[in-house]
């Protein structure tokens, strides 16, 4: 068997020097976190959709025999509820998608949305209460953290 070309040498591994390696303080959250209520604040959306829904088909089991400011005041206390969890960013959201639920289940029955006198009441009475949960939310977080701090 007939060789081509000629083997190349072998060359000797260089010895490498270790770099040195910085040493970084432990990584820390830009914000102390509560352990508790990051989770609630970044589901209060789900959650307040799915409260909303289980809301109407409790109001609409019960046949409408409801007396007419039962359903706008568990809509609202739903709304505080939600709100006061949910982030301040997503607090208008909270109100539109519980009246959505009010407007298309209860007052139109049908599941159609209107824009009438009474559901543009219905909205303003909805982020007015999201806002009033919003708030007391906020103001009750800087309590706490004012006697904490």
């Amino acid at each position: 068997m007939a060789l081509l070309h000629r083997p190349a040498p072998t060359r000797r591994p260089r010895a490498r020097r270790p770099l040195p390696r910085a040493t970084a303080p432990p990584a820390r959250p830009a914000h102390p976190v509560a352990p508790g209520r990051t989770l609630a604040r970044d589901l209060a959306l789900p959650l307040g959709a799915v409260g909303a829904a289980l809301l109407v088909t409790a109001l609409m089991l019960t046949g409408r025999s409801a007396p007419a400011p039962v359903a706008p005041a568990a809509f609202l206390l739903l709304t505080v509820a939600v709100s006061a969890l949910a982030r301040p960013v997503v607090v208008p959201v909270v109100a539109l998608v519980s009246w959505l639920f009010y407007d298309g289940f209860v007052l139109n029955g049908h599941s159609d949305l209107a824009f009438r006198a009474q559901d543009r009441t219905s909205l303003l009475m909805l982020l007015l209460a999201a806002a009033a949960g919003a708030c007391g939310a906020a103001a009750l977080r800087a309590v706490r953290r004012r006697s904490a701090g």
